[in-house]
């Protein structure tokens, strides 16, 4: 508790490139953002005479984050990335920050990130699946923006928005949509989670466990959450179908699990 506590308290700088991020995403990425710290500068960099970044405006205004612009001076160069890193370290070395959120599936940010650790800060990466894995594991924690924004069951929040825009935000078509997606969902649900608990994250599991239990013992969940992050930054439960680690674990069919009303505890099964 008190480490979730202390987390809730750093100071985070959140750079983001907007190019790698959806404007429908910034809310629930910033609401990803408020579960490591709180943001205390949140700028985004683009080219805003783009036409294609239009649609931010409103949302920069909304949660007052600051646009930084930057022109594409040459055609085939970022000039983006290099007003981030910039920026990045002028913040670093004011000293007023416990940590960083940075915005970007590109490898150039590497060295960054590295260099904020080096530093004592937390990196908080995220980006898209196609982020080079260097830039992913020179971060604290990696988090892939595909998986923001979904509901507990999975579905994406945005696309049950367009369906509504379709047929009209009435109490009849909210009906009708909700039957859909619910059908839908109990059909395909445990399929595709069954298909995305594969050997890779077994292992990974497995190896968190035994690096910090000793023989058949109870482990409490937090811990192994944090050991596992550490071996894989990426790692999220959401990743794979599920809202909370403590179900994906048990979906796995590996571990024993222990609920009480303020613990959970787990074991590898023999």
């Amino acid at each position: 508790m008190r480490d979730e506590t202390q987390s809730r308290l750093n100071r985070l700088a959140v750079l983001i490139d907007a190019e790698n991020i959806s404007a429908d995403l910034l809310e629930p990425f910033l609401n990803e953002v408020a579960k490591y710290g709180t943001a205390h500068v949140k700028r985004i960099y683009g080219d805003w005479t783009n036409p294609q970044l239009l649609k931010w405006k409103s949302k920069l205004i909304d949660f007052a984050i600051q646009p930084i612009q930057q022109f594409s001076y040459t055609s085939g160069k970022n000039a983006t990335d290099s007003a981030l890193i910039i920026d990045a370290m002028d913040l670093l070395y004011s000293q007023n920050f416990d940590g960083f959120c940075i915005v970007s599936s590109d490898s150039d940010f590497t060295r960054l990130a590295t260099r904020i650790r080096e530093f004592g800060l937390l990196v908080y990466g995220f980006g898209e699946r196609k982020t080079p894995q260097g830039f992913i594991s020179a971060c604290d924690k990696f988090v892939y923006i595909d998986i923001l924004g979904r509901l507990e069951d999975g579905t994406s929040v945005y696309k049950l928005k367009g369906d509504f825009e379709k047929i009209g935000n009435t109490a009849n078509a909210r009906d009708k949509i909700t039957s859909i997606n619910t059908s839908a969902i109990e059909r395909q649900a445990d399929e595709e989670q069954k298909i995305k608990i594969d050997t890779k994250l077994i292992k990974l599991l497995k190896k968190a466990y035994e690096d910090i239990a000793e023989e058949d013992e109870w482990l409490h969940l937090g811990p192994f959450g944090t050991q596992i992050t550490k071996l894989s930054p990426s790692f999220d439960p959401r990743n794979y179908g599920y809202k909370k680690l403590s179900s994906l674990v048990q979906a796995t069919g590996v571990f024993e699990i222990k609920k009480t009303p303020k613990t959970i505890t787990i074991r590898l099964k023999a």
